[in-house]
């Protein structure tokens, strides 16, 4: 249960943050701690490799469509805030992944 309202929150904070400016100091920090929560709470065995999958399509989406959107009002900043939150999310799943499939 926490993992799913760490996710809504998450999502939700970082896209208002990212309206609002560019997500740095404390906030960024609290970005990635969700990200981290989400990461380890909120992924299962079985939505391990579709989670990776649309993780990792999110991050370069965001971070190429961040680039090429940049001087668009709100929509360069929002898909920066989602990479501070995704990035962790994926690389802890990620991590946990790889731990499994040694354990094998």
């Amino acid at each position: 249960v926490l993992g799913r309202w760490a996710f809504l929150v998450g999502v939700i904070l970082a896209v208002v943050l990212g309206a609002l400016g560019s997500v740095t100091g404390a906030w960024a920090m609290v970005l990635v701690v969700i990200g981290i929560v989400v990461g380890l709470l909120n992924i299962g065995d079985r939505e391990v490799m579709p989670f990776l999958m649309s993780g990792a399509v999110l991050i370069i989406a965001s971070a190429l469509g961040g680039n090429l959107m940049g001087n668009l009002p709100y929509v360069g900043s929002i898909l920066d805030a989602l990479l501070v939150i995704f990035v962790p999310a994926t690389v802890i799943v990620a991590v946990k992944n790889v731990f499994s499939l040694a354990r094998s």
